[in-house]
């Protein structure tokens, strides 16, 4: 079991040169304690979003960290010329000594689309359209392309990804038609969404992989979660409380400034958001059981905690990141462990007792 982390660089009070060191620092701790992947978020015109060029962040940390990977959790596709990320994407897998993580996306934020000029209605064709565009021009030296949107006849491609064929590639799931889309393709996946959705998804994204990639092992299948860890209940839960408050003022700002509806709401409250399963603050036992269940619930092999988030302190965040490499993982590694034992012996028993061909 490996686990992750998302983020979504959103404002709190003070300088921004101290926002990004403090952000720095939090990789750093990442990297030391062992997590596999550092997913961001990109946002644009929104203080939910400090790192609206996750490229130029993604540079910073690969520098700050050694063995952390990391990777947009998505490039909103209709905002990117792809002949451009082409080349980003290069330059940050060779920058990084081959840690890149590739997240494509048609953009959840039909304002920030706007703001660019981009009719949302148009997102899912110029997504569709961009993506093959982009990994046909990590994989080969020179690039044609005709289709509807992007056009391009005998581009040299200087560059290319250390990682081959190309870095592994993300999506995020909402649905099981889009969890069985990413199936089909052999794309990790992450969902943010309650255990009941995320469950239905996941058993949709299984189903297709038996069918599609017989025998071949899973990709992640990340579960995403908003986590804080404390030495005791209350004090995870007040840490929280406050926070997630300040966080979801930035996610909702965009959407209260044009009075339009939130896409992909989230409760307005920590207590509301637990009620959901999306989120858990406590002790590193209570953590612990809390992912435990929904991992059993959910069938996802991966976790990816939100751990700095609203107006967290660098401190705040560093005992909850340094509570939950140290104390959280071992229990959930040591319960997937006693799973898998007791599955492995049950089989067992049924091949004995089953009658003889």
């Amino acid at each position: 079991m490996e686990f992750g982390v998302f983020d979504h660089l959103d404002r709190y009070p003070g300088s921004l040169a101290d926002y990004y060191e403090d952000r720095l620092k939090i990789a750093q701790a990442y990297d030391r304690s062992g997590f596999y992947a550092y997913h961001v978020a990109e946002h644009h015109a929104t203080p939910l979003g400090m790192a609206p060029s996750p490229s130029v962040f993604l540079a910073a940390v690969a520098q700050r960290t050694r063995r952390l990977r990391f990777g947009p959790l998505v490039w909103p596709m209709p905002l990117h010329h792809p002949l451009r990320l082409i080349e980003e994407i290069c330059m940050l897998d060779q920058l990084s000594g081959g840690r890149l993580e590739l997240g494509f996306g048609r953009g959840a934020a039909p304002i920030e689309l706007e703001y660019y000029g981009t009719d949302p209605q148009d997102a899912q064709e110029i997504y569709a359209e961009a993506v093959e565009l982009v990994i046909k021009g990590l994989t080969q030296k020179v690039l044609d392309f005709k289709g509807r949107r992007f056009s391009f006849s005998g581009v040299p491609m200087e560059l290319e990804p250390l990682q081959k064929p190309h870095p592994p590639i993300w999506y995020g799931v909402h649905a099981p038609d889009s969890a069985e889309r990413a199936a089909r393709r052999a794309l990790n996946v992450v969902s943010l969404d309650p255990p009941n959705e995320t469950r239905l998804a996941m058993e949709r994204y299984r189903a297709i992989w038996r069918q599609v990639h017989a025998g071949a092992s899973l990709p992640k299948l990340g579960l995403g979660r908003f986590i804080v860890v404390a030495p005791n209940d209350a004090a995870a839960l007040a840490l929280a409380r406050r926070a997630y408050l300040v966080w979801h003022a930035s996610f909702t700002c965009l959407f209260r400034r044009h009075g339009r509806q939130q896409s992909h709401p989230r409760p307005p409250t920590f207590d509301l958001l637990v009620e959901r399963g999306q989120g858990v603050a406590g002790s590193p036992a209570a953590v612990a059981e809390f992912l435990s269940s929904q991992l059993q619930t959910t069938g996802c092999n991966y976790v990816v905690g939100q751990f700095a988030f609203g107006d967290l302190t660098l401190e705040e965040s560093l005992q909850s990141i340094g509570l939950f490499a140290g104390e959280v993982i071992p229990l959930l590694r040591a319960k997937a462990a006693g799973a898998a034992q007791a599955a492995g012996v049950a089989r067992s028993q049924r091949l004995r007792s089953s009658p003889a061909s």
